[in-house]
């Protein structure tokens, strides 16, 4: 068989509606200023699907710092990986100013978020170590397990009890094998919004021995009383162990980082795959990096502005009787319930009729029946904003209720 039959035989979950969906509701297009408003389909809608939190994606101080360091140095400097000829003077400050905002002694820039957390577990754990997990961990913890020839074990969502479990389970066998427990969790989980349980998992610390790693993606620069991620939330920052953050949510930008203590952080700068056979991060995105770092410690206004929107956001949708789940954080999913065919319906009525763009997630994603639309709040929204999305949604409600929407999957073919 040619191994490439496959790529139009079975095109995989997402691909079977490739045909249907591609360019509207997978792989859309967003154009114009990143803001609350874009265009889309020649239309301007208001968007509520960029992780763009803190409004700093085209804020003027930012695009001004991105253009001059683009002007000085260009995109390619500084050439090769950090080992061998990428580092910078600019790399180690920005390293020890994110080390210092979180709360640690010293941070590893990372080249992507993905790609750095998938290289964090593989560096850190060996066949010996086992891994437990939270059943909704992200797709790059996942992918990093991969790596991983020992064992692992998943325990349910949030679930501590299970957790407990699976760690006397981890705790026998590396008995046998010599090796440690690394526990993952999210701090806040990208979908639900739901925080991962940072103090009862460090509490089991006293009952067991095992190193916690957090990936904050959506909790750094949002979450706590500085923006220093959910672990500062809950007051446990010398309890993890390591903390993972990204410049793609808060910071809208590109790269990441990994903080911990100085010595577990210079054994991952000599063991890191992924970084250490990829190129360094461009210096207009570390330059630019220290820019949004230095607004996120001193124009809190930002964070609060983000707050503003997100719980007149979450407080209005309740109020009308939607179901936003358990989020305590900006990440907002309205659960709705029907069909793939439902929910592609009410997604071309939101974006056709109603002017607003946010995110779908239906069966395989989440359990069948389920429709989650995800909205993301930012700090460039409006209170104006919020007041027509509640009521938008209030109506598709209803209208679903009512059965007003056709589950024909063949009805959106000519999207």
């Amino acid at each position: 068989m040619d191994i490439f039959n496959k790529c139009t035989v079975n095109l995989g979950p997402l691909g079977q509606y490739a045909d249907q969906t591609e360019g509207y509701f997978m792989f859309p297009k967003l154009e114009g200023d990143i803001s609350n408003k874009m265009i889309f389909k020649g239309k301007e809608r208001l968007i509520w699907s960029l992780n763009n939190y803190l409004g700093l994606a085209n804020h003027p101080e930012v695009r001004k710092a991105d253009a001059e360091a683009a002007a000085a140095y260009g995109m390619a400097y500084p050439m090769g990986a950090r080992m061998m000829s990428g580092q910078s003077n600019y790399h180690e400050q920005l390293e020890r100013e994110l080390a210092a905002f979180v709360g640690r002694e010293s941070a590893y820039l990372l080249n992507y978020g993905y790609q750095g957390m998938v290289s964090v577990i593989d560096s850190i754990v060996d066949r010996k170590d086992v891994i437990v997990y939270d059943s909704e961990a992200h797709a790059c913890i996942l992918d990093g397990m991969r790596l991983h020839f020992g064992k692992r074990f998943v325990y349910p969502h949030n679930n501590i009890e299970n957790l407990e479990i699976q760690l006397r389970r981890a705790t026998k066998m590396t008995e046998q094998t010599g090796g440690g427990i690394l526990v993952i969790t999210e701090g806040v989980y990208g979908m639900s919004g739901d925080l991962g349980k940072l103090k009862d998992i460090v509490a089991l610390k006293s009952k067991f021995n095992f190193r916690l790693l957090v990936d904050d993606a959506h909790g750094f620069g949002t979450m706590g009383p500085n923006g220093a991620g959910t672990d500062e939330h809950f007051g446990v920052q010398k309890d993890v162990d390591l903390y993972f953050g990204t410049f793609a949510k808060s910071m809208a930008g590109i790269g990441g980082f990994i903080a911990g203590e100085h010595k577990v952080i210079k054994y991952l700068m000599y063991n890191m795959r992924s970084q250490i056979f990829a190129k360094s991060l461009p210096m207009p995105m570390v330059l630019g990096a220290l820019k949004r770092l230095d607004m996120l410690r001193s124009q809190p206004e930002h964070r609060q502005k983000l707050w503003t929107i997100v719980n007149a956001l979450q407080n209005g949708l309740k109020e009308a009787g939607l179901d936003i789940g358990n989020t305590e954080s900006p990440v907002t999913p309205v659960m709705l319930y029907g069909g793939v065919g439902e929910a592609t319906q009410i997604t071309f009525d939101l974006r056709e009729n109603y002017n607003i763009f946010c995110s779908i997630v239906s069966y395989p994603v989440v359990p069948k029946g389920v429709i989650l639309l995800r909205l993301i709040p930012t700090a460039v929204h409006t209170l104006d904003d919020v007041a027509y999305t509640i009521k938008a949604f209030k109506e598709v409600k209803d209208k679903l209720e009512q059965k007003a929407y056709s589950t024909d999957m063949a009805s959106i073919a000519g999207l």
